[in-house]
């Protein structure tokens, strides 16, 4: 199978099981925030923000590394990947040992003082499941990764309808999470063995070479941690839990639907690093593919949110959060934002040039911080959710311009007029439908629409469609 077919086979595999996941992980939260109510549900989201905080407190730009190092030519994965294991021990554990000082310092309640020490057990198994995802993305089984995932979510599911029913509390909710993270932890680990002894090494010369190409990375994921999540963090310190509670009802559908990126960028981000110096021309090439399929990807989402915020809300958290309709409208603007910011991110990570990167995130960190600290006093969540879009739309900026200043390239806008028409079908479609047809029905019918139109206004080539059902025996699979 050529690398294009096997990528397109990896997004279709791994979208269908992506989707489902995400699915569930609506269902779920539609069981949560009914039964804990918007101020419980707010220190729920307060303790998910606190678990990426642990993630990226301890990230220390070891997956990252990890993936590009084992993606280049000759790379003796063996030792990288013993060594990362080795290293992602060490300061899993160290965040492990300091993070109760810090918890216990905080002015939260017992109850969500305890959530936070469950939060930090889930990140020490999901600190080690990411850094062997890296394996699959080199491969291109990120398919294999993604069934993972969605069986992680019908357990957590099913745990979350169990707490319910038996009225178990607030912290067996947060506890599921954590049975979650230790499942996905074991079943990886039982996969990842096929490709690599998973035994630690802690060869100290090597881990302050690997260290130095890392931190700077890390640096940059603690940083977007900061103005992609902090709000959240910073809402909770200023207003009441309510309203932390509507605003994260509306972050989680933005969060459920970022994982397109993630998962597309995930995938090509061996291919990426293992051409951009070796070969520019397929470089350039599948950051193009890339470009374009976050552009059909992206348009749809915006248009159905903003026509269908009101009954997105009302099916996923209830009518008790109605107001989180409006603020879905805003902060869906911000995932238009990091479908790209994610793409230059990893272009930048690839080209080694995550100290450029470091300094644009900072600034959005920054930026996000003091404005959140400004105005939420006054405007509360509406004031995060428009920071929020300001400072994706800057990571958009500053990324852009530092790939085309330093690798003189900037991706290509294909067919966007066929795009945006293909858009704009789908909107009437939704504007027409939304009152005389079911919600089900609609959304059922709008993915055909969109791509029926994107078909008819020759968005997606005739060639990209043949890619899915012809064999390509010209090129070879250079990632093996």
């Amino acid at each position: 199978m050529s690398v294009s077919r096997k990528i397109i086979y990896n997004v279709t595999a791994s979208s269908i099981s992506k989707v489902i996941t995400t699915v569930i992980a609506l269902v779920n939260i539609g069981l949560i925030t009914r039964y804990l109510g918007q101020e419980l549900f707010g220190h729920y989201i307060v303790a998910l923000a606190f678990f990426l905080f642990f993630t990226a407190l301890g990230d220390f730009g070891i997956y990252q590394t990890t993936t590009r190092e084992i993606s280049r030519p000759k790379a003796n994965e063996d030792k990288i990947v013993s060594n990362a294991i080795g290293l992602r021990i060490t300061v899993s554990l160290l965040v492990i040992i300091i993070s109760p000082i810090f918890i216990w310092l905080s002015s939260y309640p017992t109850e969500v003082r305890i959530a936070l020490l469950i939060v930090a057990a889930a990140f020490f198994f999901s600190s080690f499941t990411q850094l062997l995802i890296g394996l699959f993305q080199k491969r291109l089984l990120m398919d294999r990764v993604a069934l993972v995932e969605m069986f992680g979510k019908i357990l957590q599911l099913g745990l979350v309808a169990l707490g319910v029913k038996m009225n178990l509390g607030f912290n067996f909710i947060i506890g599921t999470l954590l049975f979650t993270m230790i499942f996905n932890f074991v079943v990886i680990i039982i996969l990842a063995k096929k490709f690599v002894r998973l035994k630690p090494a802690f060869d100290f010369p090597y881990w302050k070479e690997f260290i130095i190409q890392s931190f700077p990375i890390g640096l940059s994921v603690f940083v977007s941690f900061i103005y992609f999540k902090a709000d959240s963090i910073i809402l909770s310190w200023l207003k009441p839990a309510t309203d932390v509670g509507l605003y994260g009802a509306a972050y989680k559908v933005i969060e459920n639907l970022s994982f397109f990126p993630g998962m597309i960028v995930g995938l090509t981000m061996p291919i990426i690093s293992y051409n951009i110096f070796s070969n520019r021309k397929k470089f350039k090439l599948i950051v193009n593919k890339n470009f374009k399929i976050f552009l059909i990807l992206a348009i749809p989402i915006l248009i159905g949110t903003q026509v269908l915020a009101k009954e997105i809300i009302n099916l996923i958290a209830g009518p008790e959060f109605a107001q989180s309709a409006g603020i879905l409208k805003i902060v869906i603007v911000s995932l238009i934002f990091i479908f790209f910011g994610q793409l230059f991110n990893s272009i930048l990570i690839a080209a080694k040039l995550q100290k450029q990167l470091l300094w644009g995130l900072s600034f959005c960190a920054v930026f996000n911080v003091v404005l959140n600290f400004i105005f939420i006093p006054k405007f509360s969540y509406e004031a995060t959710a428009y920071i929020s879009v300001l400072t994706e739309m800057f990571v958009v900026i500053i990324g852009g311009t530092i790939i085309y200043k330093k690798l003189k390239f900037f991706p290509k806008f294909e067919n966007l007029p066929s795009i945006l028409l293909s858009g704009a079908v789908l909107w009437i479609f939704l504007f027409l439908t939304k009152e005389t047809l079911s919600f089900f029905l609609v959304v059922s019918l709008s993915p055909v629409v969109y791509f029926a139109a994107t078909v008819l206004f020759k968005a997606i080539s005739k060639e990209e469609i043949m890619l899915l059902i012809e064999k390509d025996s010209n090129e070879k699979n250079k990632v093996k």
